[in-house]
């Protein structure tokens, strides 16, 4: 059966969905917040995430359900949008909830059919086309695409630069997507949100009995990116032995997972992506300046939105199409003054506020977005 991770700040909860859960069959851990939860999920193999903390904030490719004690609907979609598979209202209706972790745990088993050695190769498999468009036609974002165009057939380390909410992430998908590692893994390694005793392991994996809970044997973000690109962002966040052990990967191109003396080959090429100015934390000594030296071979800085104005019309359809499409509604027209009063705002959270306004405006306004409604609902106090 399954092995299920449960997150829930109530210890009344863990322990009865602990309980009910291993009596249909599951194996279960439990933890109070984020950071427990963590270190749990870097230490072992889970097949679903059960999560009642309301900021949940790990990065996982772990299907999760979200269990909440806000009922709203807002809430739902707030999780939805977040990756979650399912969302579920406290109090928990217990043949609810063993229903959505039935269906998101024979999910994983499907998916890890997909995946075994008697599957076609990757190359031979079909790759979806899930890398959003990258969307404008300033000066800087054109110069940006060039770059991406020159850059991504060859090997070279990329270093993205740029503020949040600005598409480094993007840049860095559609570097893979371009290059020849296209139908390799394109793994991505949030380094803010690991904390630092655990980076290490999340980083070249484990041996088993490594250390106390270290069960099983686990590949790290390197192995599992090998043949493909391995993104590493928010790196100016890493920790100062973590920089050292990946300055080593970069250098001899192995690894040896903790516990093991054993290196391993590791054909990955690596970009990162940071919203610091790397060459400052040089200076204050945060950051190594060989591995910055290591990264930088070419640097590609993404504008801030309020360098690029032009581009907010074309961003403001973009989304009003996606997210009127992805709530199975007929795409919201707006006026050319809403768009003119959206265009003068600051944008200081840059792409990622602007997605998010358009999608606010979406659900409380109309069939047509106006100018009172951006006035009214844009800046989010209703």
């Amino acid at each position: 059966m399954a092995n299920i991770l449960v997150i829930d700040p109530s210890r009344g909860v863990r322990n009865a969905l602990k309980e009910l859960l291993e009596y249909e069959g599951y194996t279960v851990s439990v933890a109070e917040d984020n950071i427990s939860g963590a270190t749990l999920y870097a230490r072992h193999a889970f097949d679903l995430v059960l999560c009642g903390q309301e900021d949940f904030s790990m990065r996982t490719s772990t299907p999760w359900i979200k269990l909440s004690e806000d009922d709203s609907s807002e809430s739902a979609i707030r999780s939805m949008r977040q990756g979650a598979s399912d969302f579920i209202s406290k109090p928990i209706d217990k043949n609810r909830l063993l229903s959505a972790v039935k269906r998101c745990t024979e999910g994983q088993s499907e998916r890890a059919k997909e995946i075994s050695p008697a599957s076609p190769p990757a190359q031979n498999r079909p790759k979806p086309a899930h890398t959003e468009a990258i969307i404008g036609d300033s000066r800087q974002i054109q110069h940006v695409k060039r770059l991406i165009e020159k850059v991504a057939p060859s090997e070279a380390r990329v270093l993205i630069t740029g503020a949040n909410g600005t598409g480094k992430e993007l840049v860095a998908r559609w570097l893979h997507e371009k290059s020849h590692r296209c139908n390799a893994p394109f793994v991505e390694v949030n380094c803010a949100a690991i904390p630092s005793e655990l980076i290490e392991s999340e980083l070249f994996g484990h041996e088993k009995g490594a250390f106390t809970s270290a069960i099983k044997q686990r590949k790290g973000k390197f192995e599992q990116a090998i043949g493909g690109t391995l993104f590493l962002d928010e790196i100016g966040d890493m920790s100062l032995s973590a920089q050292a052990k990946v300055l080593r990967a970069l250098q001899e191109s192995k690894i040896s997972r903790v516990g093991s003396d054993k290196d391993i080959e590791v054909d990955v090429r690596v970009i990162a992506a940071t919203n610091k100015n790397l060459k400052r934390e040089i200076e204050a000594g945060n950051f190594r300046e060989d591995l910055y030296h290591r990264l930088s071979v070419i640097i590609i800085n993404v504008p801030a939105l309020a360098e690029r104005t032009g581009d907010i019309p074309l961003l403001i359809n973009y989304f009003l199409e996606k997210i009127c499409a992805e709530y199975l509604i007929p795409p919201k027209r707006i006026e050319s003054e809403a768009v003119d009063e959206l265009c003068a705002m600051p944008w200081t959270g840059n792409i990622r506020e602007l997605r998010n306004v358009i999608e606010r405006l979406i659900i409380l306004s109309s069939e047509t977005i106006t100018l009172e409604d951006v006035r009214t609902y844009a800046m989010g106090v209703l």
